[in-house]
């Protein structure tokens, strides 16, 4: 049996209601007659990072479903317990969460979900207090390197998957090749953990776009929420940028394309990471959101399914927006694939009273879900696995929108859904 709550508090004075409801558990963990395992989540809830965290109360009440029965393990059933908190999009708020289940709530195993703001401050915990520790949502330099990992030596207890800075360029690079624009790109980058990442003159977009012929402006970092990006704007005027890149959260991309409007500048491509994944987001532009450009991690298009329910990509996009009247989100396929890779986990595990066996299992996963395989011996360093990638660009389908993907060079097992346009 599962029981899903999103705090002490909020269980006690809502008991009631929880035991009203079929797929959670009816017994707290003090009278189960299994053994159980607590299970922390960390997720940006509120906050500028909100958009990541959509589709959480979709996904964590259709795994409380799945797992009601609980998790086979060594001829046991094992009651899982998740315990939800909101980081509010701050790093640490997220440690501090972090903390509290781990230390308070004494759970087994924590994951997190949602940019290097999230992820980095709660594996940092997990690291510090020796919990095991899956995560996801987080271009895997900033996650392992940000954090200061060593590949000659990795991390203990936290395992990550999702893509790499690396692909991402691939992706942006294959997409802008055949747009035959001057090859001249205007970057923004934020001073935080991802846009320090993309910016890095060693590991981020320079190297590689020098490598294929494009010329990158970066007028250097600025701060998150700034409400003024004329330097920016004057220097890709200057520079005749005809693309601009980046990665950031959607309030600042929206200041930035409103004054880009108000100041005469009118890019043919405009590819940005994070701040244009979201249908709301392109939505509240209005006609200037038709035409922007993002990478695509997942979409109903993916040809994997769930190894915990069977649901295709598009059954579980299809059933989100069934069960909620939302488009689908590209965080709603990670964080379903999240909960099979615990239960994955604890199917597996040698002796899930032991951390160190948690620990094993979680490094000896090698699982197919619903964002593709994941497998952390395959690296590119310990504690990391990657999952493919793809760019798209925002399109209008019929009278709404839909997120077609252009370029599939980077994953070809990933169908290309529509054509790049150029903007004006």
């Amino acid at each position: 049996m599962i029981k899903f709550k999103t705090n002490r508090r909020q269980f006690i004075t809502g008991a009631a209601s929880l035991l009203a409801a079929p797929a959670i558990l009816r017994t707290t963990r003090a009278y189960a007659q299994a053994p159980s395992l607590k299970i922390g989540h960390v997720s940006p809830r509120t906050g500028p990072l909100a958009g990541f965290a959509e589709a959480d109360d979709y996904i964590l009440e259709a795994i409380a479903k799945k797992f009601s029965a609980g998790i086979e393990n060594n001829g046991k059933a094992w009651t899982i317990e998740i315990i939800s908190k909101d980081s509010q999009s701050n790093p640490n708020r997220a440690a501090e969460v972090a903390s509290e289940l781990i230390l308070s709530d004494e759970v087994d195993i924590i994951v997190a979900a949602s940019t290097p703001d999230t992820v980095n401050p709660v594996s940092d915990q997990a690291e510090l207090n020796d919990v095991p520790c899956i995560t996801t949502d987080c271009p895997w330099q900033p996650y392992f390197f940000g954090r200061g990992g060593n590949p000659a030596e990795g991390f203990q207890n936290t395992y990550h998957f999702f893509w790499g800075l690396e692909d991402v360029i691939g992706a942006f690079l294959a997409m802008w090749d055949k747009s035959g624009v001057t090859k001249k790109v205007g970057g923004l980058f934020p001073n935080d953990a991802d846009g320090n990442a993309w910016g890095d003159a060693e590991l981020g977009l320079p190297k590689p776009l020098a490598a294929a012929g494009f010329t990158l402006t970066d007028p250097g970092r600025y701060q998150p929420m700034t409400d003024d990006f004329s330097n920016q704007i004057a220097a890709f005027k200057e520079a005749g940028c005809e693309i601009v890149t980046g990665n950031m959260i959607p309030p600042d991309f929206g200041t930035f394309w409103s004054q880009a409007a108000q100041q005469g500048f009118a890019p043919k491509i405009v590819t940005i990471g994070k701040a244009l994944l979201f249908p709301s987001v392109i939505q509240g532009l209005g006609e200037r959101g038709i035409g922007l450009s993002s990478e695509v991690w997942w979409s109903p298009s993916h040809p994997f399914s769930s190894s915990l329910t069977g649901a295709s990509a598009a059954d579980l996009a299809g059933g989100y927006t069934e069960a909620t009247g939302r488009p689908w989100t590209q965080p709603i396929g990670f964080k379903h694939a999240l909960f099979e890779v615990v239960a994955d986990v604890v199917g597996r595990c040698e002796d899930l009273e032991d951390p160190a066996a948690i620990i094993a299992a979680i490094a000896g996963t090698n699982v197919n879900t619903i964002v593709g395989p994941v497998n952390w011996a395959n690296g590119p360093v310990r504690n990391v696995t990657k999952t493919p990638l793809v760019a798209g660009q925002w399109q209008k389908e019929g009278e709404g929108i839909d997120l077609k993907i252009v370029t599939n060079s980077t994953a070809p097992e990933i169908p290309v859904t529509g054509e790049l346009l150029l903007l004006g």
